[in-house]
């Protein structure tokens, strides 16, 4: 049992990186006039951002 709850805890962390990442990379793809590209940076952060809180 002790597995499984540190599996949700890691995903709900990584799901939250990932939704912080997502919303930074449609404002930094705003700014740069590259949602594609703006996108693509927030997903790279959000996922280090989730790795992150998963940790904790």
């Amino acid at each position: 049992m002790g597995e499984t709850r540190e599996d949700e805890v890691n995903s709900k962390g990584m799901g939250v990186g990932i939704a912080i990442g997502a919303a930074l990379g449609v404002g930094i793809g705003v700014a740069m006039d590259d949602l594609a590209v703006g996108v693509a940076i927030g997903m790279g952060t959000g996922v280090a951002i989730g790795a992150g809180l998963s940790r904790r």
